[in-house]
């Protein structure tokens, strides 16, 4: 039976020839992109439209209609395509409708070669929009699935094609509408436009990720372009060679089952980045079905309520059992959609569970729990990481499923641990003062990892306390003798400290742009470093704050990270002086609480810190072995 899919859901695909047809109610244009993992197209020579039909692997018509049948070879696509994104677009001109929201909803159905219906979905909720994504084949684990996109764009192509990385996107959608509305003879689909050269671009190093998670975008620092050396705060450069394919799966989707999943399964230049590009895969997936699955059960509320109140509207139904009946069946449709989203749920999370297993014992030390084995055979590397671990999410239909919260390294903005009441705090009988000492904790475990998981004095940590609040917590990175000094306490240390991570910044800034690092003096530590701030705002005045703001914007290109431990209430007596410093800053928190908004698709995820097990000593094991590989490498 075909699946009829709602925004978001996917439905796994068990034939490589597919036939896509549409179905539109009014003359549109049709086309297709083919994306790398992340979506990205690599040039114009990606798009399949009017003026270029033929693509390996995708066929497209060559002209606006009403019905379009689209032929797509899964098995001819290059192995560099991961994504095969459907699109529509109203022709441009003075006749005709100008939005999507004025016509007809588009309905489009993915067939078998032998014209067996295996999904179909309407795109409805449009308004504005002249050009739309509406399906898009993806490649996971080794097997193709079909998702169902519904994502409009009231700017129309350029948009569109923007948002798929092309850079003359505007010129491409031009080419793309004089195609359309061209009588006779259809553009040669090897002609180039203005800007465009004959020949295939060649892939640029690193990987495009286009998209994002909810930590922020992603890539280089400020400073990536730099070469001057040995000042360099961004990762390791990578080889300017194609990635290699990632390891074939065991099991092919040809009998229609999920691949067995496979650690480092997606795109990379090394293990740590194909592994990092899975974990935030796999939280792309848990999001999407999450979302469908809701969109699903909201659907089903809404045709109940609507049911309902016709049976009630209708003076046959009110009489007898009639009603009793009618209400009866509403409700049992209702069961059997939710019930076929949850089953559509319950498979893809299975799929995700049985892929988290084998992931997780695959991650290095710098993305792995505090638990795994990888850390009591841990040495300092001899190379900086290329991501770093800040917990786990879940969201509440998949409890069990942990997705590693990773971001790259260096990082790019600063932490905030809310060491402030957060939701539930109160039925778990904490008291602040509790509450600070776990948030001071987080703080610690974070800075073992940034320090273990860097070459020795490669990175190196600071700690402002201006009270001493923080002194229980942070005696395990003092006892081990890992602290680059010693805590600053009262508001005089504290503005010292300041002082000279201010100056440090504007050294480090001069000596990039002059292209003079060697020029340094001999007292500027050029390692990355990461200020730890205890207590915030407490022993702070107005111009120790502006400099902790100065330090949270420009730091981070230097190697000047923040972390700060703070609650924002306690701070409300600055007014909105401190609100650019709180939004610049990733918030986290010592506790479980759902507060990790995720703008992609709107969820609130529950994240979980990443905090050594009740107990266990691998933390002070941890912070030995740095001290040792410390004071072997003087």
């Amino acid at each position: 039976m075909a699946a009829e899919l709602v925004r978001g859901q996917n439905h796994p695909l068990s034939q490589v020839g597919l036939e896509i047809r549409i179905s539109a109610g009014v003359p549109v244009l049709a086309g297709a992109t083919l994306g790398d993992e992340h979506g990205a197209v690599q040039g114009p020579e990606g798009v399949a439209h009017p003026g270029a039909a033929a693509l390996p692997g995708v066929e497209v018509s060559g002209r606006p209609a009403a019905d379009h049948r689209l032929a797509v070879d899964l098995a001819a696509l290059p192995e560099s395509v991961h994504r095969v994104d459907v699109f529509l677009a109203l022709p441009t001109g003075a006749t005709g409708p100008l939005r999507f929201g004025a016509v007809p909803a588009p309905h489009t159905s993915v067939h078998s070669l032998d014209g067996t219906e295996l999904a179909s979905f309407t795109l409805t909720g449009l308004d504005a929009e002249t050009a739309v994504i509406t399906l898009e084949l993806y490649r996971r684990q080794g097997a193709w699935k079909v998702r169902a996109m519904g994502q409009g764009y009231a700017d129309g192509l350029p948009a569109l094609l923007a948002d798929r990385g092309l850079r003359d996107a505007d010129g491409l959608a031009t080419v793309i509408h004089q195609a359309a509305s061209a009588t006779g003879a259809a553009t040669h689909p090897g002609t180039p436009y203005a800007g465009q050269t004959a020949s295939r671009t060649a892939p640029a190093p690193g990987p495009a990720a286009r998209r994002s998670g909810p930590q922020g975008s992603e890539g280089g620092g400020a400073g990536s372009g730099l070469s001057v050396s040995p000042v360099d705060y961004t990762h390791p450069r990578r080889t300017h060679s194609i990635p290699s394919p990632p390891p074939p799966s065991a099991r092919s989707a040809a009998d229609g089952q999920p691949a067995r999943p496979v650690a480092g399964d997606a795109v990379g230049w090394s293990m740590e980045e194909r592994l990092y590009n899975q974990v935030w895969g796999m939280f792309e997936d848990l999001a999407r079905t999450t979302a469908a699955y809701r969109s699903a059960v909201e659907y089903a509320d809404s045709r109940l309520e609507k049911e309902l109140d016709q049976a009630l509207a209708d003076p046959r139904t009110r009489l007898a059992g009639a009603g009793d009946a009618a209400r009866e069946a509403a409700h049992a449709r209702r069961s059997r959609l939710a019930d076929q989203a949850r089953a559509v749920l319950d498979r893809d999370l299975a799929q995700l569970t049985v892929e988290a297993e084998v992931v997780e014992p695959a991650l290095p030390p710098a993305c792995a729990r505090w638990d795994s084995p990888v850390w009591h055979a841990h040495r300092a590397p001899a190379e900086d990481p290329f991501a770093l671990r800040l917990g786990d999410l879940h969201l509440p239909e998949s409890a069990p499923l942990r997705i590693p919260l990773l971001v790259r390294l260096p990082l790019e903005r600063g932490l905030w641990i809310d060491s402030g009441p957060t939701t539930g705090v109160d039925d778990l009988g904490q008291d602040p003062a509790e509450l600070r000492h776990l948030a001071v904790e987080a703080a610690v475990s974070l800075a073992a990892r940034l320090l273990a998981v860097h070459p020795p004095r490669a990175f190196s940590v600071h700690v402002i306390d201006p009270a001493g609040a923080g002194a229980r917590a942070l005696l395990p990175l003092a006892r081990a003798g890992v602290l680059a000094a010693p805590p600053a306490a009262g508001a005089a240390q504290v503005s010292q400290m300041l002082e000279r991570f201010t100056r440090r910044v504007d050294l480090v800034q001069m000596a990039l742009r002059g292209g003079a690092a060697e020029a340094l003096p001999a007292d500027v530590d050029t390692a990355q470093q990461l200020l730890i701030v205890n207590d915030f705002p407490h022993g702070f005045d107005e111009r120790s704050v502006t400099r902790l703001r100065y330090l949270a914007d420009e730091g981070p290109a230097v190697g000047v990270h923040l972390l700060l431990v703070a609650d924002r209430e306690d701070a409300a007596a600055y007014g909105p002086l401190l609100d650019p410093l709180w939004r610049s800053l990733l918030r986290l928190t010592p506790l479980p609480d759902d507060h990790v908004a995720d703008p992609w698709v709107g969820h609130a995820w529950t994240y979980e810190p990443s905090l050594a097990p009740v107990g266990s000593d691998i933390l002070q094991q941890v912070l030995a072995e740095v001290a040792e590989a410390r004071t072997k490498g003087r």
